[in-house]
């Protein structure tokens, strides 16, 4: 019996995902669910939603003092997130 090539799951299931177009879901909600661990469980205990439309992450913050101080640093916020899902998923974060 002659063995064909192996290829690995972990070549075929990125290639599988992209194709059936579950990819950019999967990553918007890993960059999610990332959320409380970039900002910290502080800061996400005054987070009631979020989500992605367009490149751009919608976060709804209770208080408005901290909504200011996390309009300031939105840029280095979207960095971080990006990075921790390891590739850019947003480009940029707005809270109402």
């Amino acid at each position: 019996m002659f063995r064909k090539s192996v290829i690995r799951l972990s070549e075929i299931l990125p290639k599988l995902l992209r194709e059936e177009g579950l990819e950019t879901p999967l990553l918007q909600k890993r960059l999610i669910d990332s959320w409380g661990t970039v900002v910290g469980e502080t800061v996400a205990s005054y987070t009631t939603e979020k989500f992605i439309r367009n490149q751009t992450l919608f976060v709804k913050i209770q208080s408005p003092a901290l909504r200011a101080d996390l309009s300031m640093i939105r840029q280095k916020l979207v960095k971080k997130l990006n990075d921790k899902v390891g590739t850019m998923v947003i480009a940029d974060i707005r809270f109402y």
